[in-house]
């Protein structure tokens, strides 16, 4: 029955272009695990054998130079994991919200392609709101797929995040429809069509994730920006959504699990005297940009520690999101457990799946203690579940429809 199914997805997409819009890898040259978000999704559409491109949004900046530079790392990154000639680079001169084909120079597929390509049966995979209006409305059909359900679903009730323009809406917000989640709704956008939810899983491409061998020290760590200028009204307040403000509570395990390495990849200047203050208390401190700066690094430096330790902006955990990161993703795949904070997701899992949720330093030691004693049993369960749940084909063909 399964190979039947599949025909007639196969069978269904014949001639029709899948498009993946984003706007945020190219941009930030330095950021492997940034840039790997995308590319998962990307190499999932490659795995399901579908005519797809990526489309990646690049606004100008006033360093003609530095912005050649991103361009050709955004290539190479492509050709690297096999996608060259599957993109269309939009080098938009001036950069603005609006997105106008007009103003936008093509790189890879030419423009004529991507017009002819537009007037075929297509879809529009949209991430995070990345292609905007009028080029928008090009597409035949368009996916808003939101990766970060705190964020999108305020601005929403503030703003257009092209709840007006999209024909469906989905979300990594696994508790999006539980009792107990408090995500605000957003507006009902002008057409009145209503905004339903649907869920998918952070993608991870388990064919190029695949399980490591266990690392010979003990070290937990997580990669990210340890500031963070989003912006989030809880009850009238604007809480600190930092990795800064978020690790606070956590900041003593080192004193406590002295046998445990504990790193931190995250961009905090040299001159910085919270670098100082965080190895004080027994965190490394080690270079993103110089670890993790292209997916290849990022996968390796996943893989050098045990398990992946982090805590995550509190207005997920308040709300009940339901949130997991892509980052958890990879890790899981790589074999690699995750500790991480309690948003709702967990009943959303299957029971032996790599995690440990925590909600405060004694969970996390117990967590902690419970990877170094259960290693090679969560390390099974972590990628079992990454295939069972967290793979990329699994999920596009949910969101795609099959």
């Amino acid at each position: 029955m399964l190979g039947v199914e599949r025909w007639v997805f196969s069978l269904f997409y014949i001639g029709m272009t899948i498009f993946l819009g984003c706007g945020f890898a190219a941009k930030y040259r330095e950021g492997g695990g940034n840039f790997s978000v995308p590319l998962q999704w990307a190499l999932g559409l490659q795995r399901l054998k579908l005519d797809a491109i990526w489309l990646e949004l690049l606004p100008a900046t006033n360093d003609l130079a530095a912005d050649e530079a991103r361009i050709q790392h955004f290539q190479s990154q492509l050709r690297t994991h096999g996608l060259a000639g599957r993109y269309c680079l939009l080098y938009q001169k001036p950069a603005s919200d609006t997105h106008d084909l007009d103003n936008i120079r093509c790189i890879g597929i030419s423009k004529r392609e991507l017009l002819d390509r537009l007037g075929g049966p297509n879809v529009l995979l949209n991430l995070a709101y990345s292609i905007h209006p009028p080029l928008l409305l090009k597409f035949e059909r368009r996916i808003f797929c939101d990766l970060d359900p705190s964020e999108i679903f305020y601005w929403m009730t503030k703003l257009e995040m092209g709840q007006s323009y999209h024909h469906e809406f989905w979300t990594i917000g696994l508790n999006v429809h539980g009792s107990d989640c408090r995500l605000p709704k957003p507006v009902v956008p002008p057409t009145g069509r209503r905004l339903q939810w649907n869920t998918f899983y952070p993608l991870v491409d388990t064919k190029l994730y695949r399980p490591q061998r266990r690392p010979n020290t003990q070290k937990f760590t997580t990669v990210g920006q340890w500031y963070w200028s989003g912006a989030v009204e809880v009850a009238g307040k604007f809480p600190d959504l930092s990795k800064k403000f978020a690790f606070e509570p956590y900041l003593d395990l080192p004193s406590h699990i002295p046998e445990a390495r504990f790193e931190l990849a995250m961009n905090i200047d040299a001159e910085d005297p919270e670098r100082e203050r965080l190895q004080r208390r027994g965190w490394k401190i080690v270079d993103p940009h110089r670890v993790a700066g292209a997916p290849t690094a990022y996968r390796r430096y996943l893989a050098s520690a045990v398990a992946e330790f982090t805590a995550i902006k509190g207005v997920d955990v308040a709300w009940r999101t339901g949130w997991i990161s892509d980052r958890a993703a990879a890790f899981l795949a790589l074999g690699r457990p995750v500790i991480t904070e309690d948003t709702g997701a967990e009943r959303y899992l299957p029971a032996e799946n790599g995690f440990s949720f925590i909600r405060d330093v004694d969970e996390a030691k117990a967590a902690i203690r419970g990877v170094a004693r259960d290693w090679p049993l969560l390390s099974k369960q972590a990628r079992r579940c990454a295939v069972e749940v967290f793979d990329s084909v699994k999920n596009l063909r949910k969101i795609l429809d099959f």
